[in-house]
C-alpha cells in the first residue's frame, strides 16, 4: 500500500528544516554500537561538558531520496555515503559506523518518512542529514568515549527556482583548509570556519568564494560547499585535484557520466587560477544543486567572464546536469549499483 503523501506546497518548500515524523538514533559506548531505533523524539539531550561542545568532534554526511516518475522513492548512491563517512570519522578518532548498518539505517529512516518524500515532478526531494558527535563529558583534550549516531530527513525545495541563473562568485583570501588538515572530510569544524568568509562574500555581493590552495595560493580548490568543474574551449571536462578538497559523490558520478556515457575527454589535475579565464564553461557540483552555473569570478576586481555567459548554464554543463539529473530521476537507465530503491 502507498502511503498518502503530506499536504505540503511542495513546488514553494525553500532549503530548509521542516521537522519530520520519524528519525534515527544509535549509541556507542564501551567499545560498540548498539543497534539504533526509529524514534519520534527529534531532541538531543547532552551533558554540559559533551566531547561535541567542547572540541567540536563531530562530522556529518548530506544525500536525497527521489520519487521516480514510476513512484518508486529512491536514492543515488548512499554506500559512497556511508564509506566518507567512515573516512571522516577515522580521520576525528571517532568510531565508524559500519557501512552496510548506515545504508540500512538511511533506508529505514527514509522508508519511515516516505510521507515526506516530495513527488515526482514537484522539483523538491528529500534531503538526508546523517551525523555523528562526541556525547560524553571531555575536559582534556582527547577524543570522546561515548558517540551517538543520528539520521534526520526534512523535504527541500528545487536549489533553483525559476532555473539555474549563472552565479558571480569571487577569489577569496580566506583559506577553506590547510594542506595536511581536515578539507578532505565532512568535519563540522571545516563548515564553522568557513561561516565567516560566506558571510563577508555574501555581503560584497557575490554568491561564494573560490578557495585556493593554502600553500602558494595559485591553485584553484574548492568553494565552502562544493567542488569545481571546468570544460574547456574544445569540450574537456577538468576538475581540479587536491590532497584537501571533499571528494565530492556527485563531482565522481559526473566524471563518469562525462567519461562513459556522454564519451567527452575528462582530466582530473591541478587547475591554476591563471588559467581559469581560458575556460569555457564552470560549474559547482554538490548534492544540494547537482551542478550550479558560475557566469563571473571576480579575483580582487579582476573580472573573469565565462564565456557561457550571464543567462544559462553552459552547453556541456547542462548536458551532463540533464544526464545526472535523468539518472537520479528514473527518466535514464543507471549505471549498475548508482540506485537504491527503498520502496
Amino acid at each position: 500500500m502507498k502511503m498518502e503523501k503530506k499536504n505540503l506546497d511542495w513546488a514553494n518548500l525553500g532549503f530548509g528544516y521542516v521537522k519530520t515524523d520519524k528519525r534515527f538514533v544509535a549509541n556507542y559506548k564501551d567499545g560498540a554500537w548498539d543497534d539504533g531505533v526509529i524514534t519520534d523524539d527529534d531532541k538531543v539531550v547532552l551533558n554540559e561538558c559533551a566531547g561535541v561542545l567542547q572540541y567540536a568532534q563531530t562530522c556529518f554526511e548530506g544525500l536525497k531520496a527521489y520519487t521516480t516518475e514510476d513512484g518508486h522513492i529512491v536514492m543515488f548512491r548512499p554506500d559512497l555515503n556511508a564509506q566518507r563517512m567512515h573516512d571522516s570519522c577515522e580521520r576525528l578518532e571517532m568510531p565508524p559506523f559500519p557501512v552496510d548498518k548506515f545504508v540500512q539505517a538511511v533506508t529505514d529512516t527514509v522508508k519511515a518518512n516516505a510521507a515526506w518524500v516530495p513527488p515526482f515532478g514537484s522539483g523538491a526531494t528529500l534531503y538526508i542529514r546523517p551525523y555523528m558527535f562526541g556525547s560524553n563529558p571531555v575536559i582534556g583534550v582527547k577524543p570522546a568515549d561515548e558517540y551517538q549516531f543520528r539520521i534526520l530527513t526534512t523535504p527541500v525545495g528545487p536549489y533553483f527556482k525559476g532555473g539555474a541563473k549563472p552565479l558571480t562568485i569571487k577569489v577569496s583570501d580566506f583559506d577553506r583548509a590547510a594542506p595536511h588538515g581536515t578539507g578532505h572530510i565532512k568535519a563540522g569544524l571545516n563548515y564553522a570556519m568557513s561561516l565567516h568568509a560566506i558571510v563577508t562574500a555574501h555581503k560584497e555581493g557575490y554568491a561564494e568564494n573560490m578557495y585556493l590552495d593554502p600553500a602558494t595560493r595559485t591553485k584553484v580548490e574548492e568553494t565552502g560547499g562544493a567542488n569545481f568543474l571546468f570544460v574547456t574551449k574544445d569540450g574537456t571536462v577538468v576538475t581540479p585535484k587536491s590532497n584537501s578538497i571533499l571528494p565530492s559523490i556527485t563531482r565522481r558520478s559526473l566524471v563518469y557520466v562525462a567519461k562513459e556515457i556522454l564519451g567527452l575527454k575528462v582530466e582530473e589535475r591541478e587547475v591554476t587560477l591563471e588559467e581559469v579565464k581560458d575556460f569555457a564553461e564552470c560549474g559547482l557540483c554538490g548534492t544540494a544543486a547537482v551542478i550550479s552555473p558560475v557566469g563571473k569570478i571576480v579575483d580582487h576586481g579582476k573580472e573573469i567572464c565565462m564565456p557561457s555567459g550571464m543567462e544559462k548554464m553552459g552547453p556541456t554543463i547542462q548536458k551532463l546536469y540533464d544526464t545526472l539529473t535523468g539518472i537520479q530521476m528514473g527518466k535514464l537507465e543507471a549505471p549498475k549499483g548508482w540506485i537504491y530503491t527503498v520502496e
